[in-house]
């Protein structure tokens, strides 16, 4: 059913058509809310830098607890090094990394390839999972043939 119309007052918004002159600029940025708080440029410490200093700061106390130490050091992971390439697996540990196995990286992603062979390992696995409980519990239950 029609009603009847009912007078409503609406402002028109408070803007201008055309650019800002420089009083009434200063005077906006003058009352501003937020006047004064975005002005001051903060230079903080970013993590990479904060790790670096955490770092170098090891690095120095080592090297200040002997000189001996640092000859053993250098040699002791150099040895390390050696052991993490002869633990990598040779062939099957980059499959292993591809697939992802430990491998020992922190990427937090994983490149296309590795995605793809992901994928793939998982349907397969899938599939043959399918068939065995198939023929397990076809077994079990042994299904009537009918000759």
């Amino acid at each position: 059913t029609p009603k009847p119309t009912e007078r409503v007052f609406i402002l028109p918004p408070a803007s201008q058509i055309g650019p800002v002159t420089a009083e009434q600029r200063q005077a906006l940025l003058k009352n501003s809310l937020v006047a004064g708080v975005y002005e001051k440029t903060l230079d903080r410490e970013s993590a990479f830098e904060k790790l670096t200093g955490r770092t170098s700061e090891r690095a120095g106390s080592e090297a200040s607890t002997s000189g001996d130490a640092d000859q053993s050091s250098s040699a002791k992971t150099t040895s390390k090094d050696a052991q993490a390439e002869n633990n990598s697996g040779g062939l099957l540990g980059s499959l292993g990394g591809l697939l992802g196995g430990g491998g020992g990286s922190s990427r937090s992603r994983a490149s296309p390839m590795e995605q793809l062979l992901k994928s793939a390992a998982s349907s397969i696995g899938r599939e043959v999972g399918r068939e065995i409980i198939r023929g397990v519990l076809g077994g079990i239950m042994g299904k009537s043939r009918r000759r």
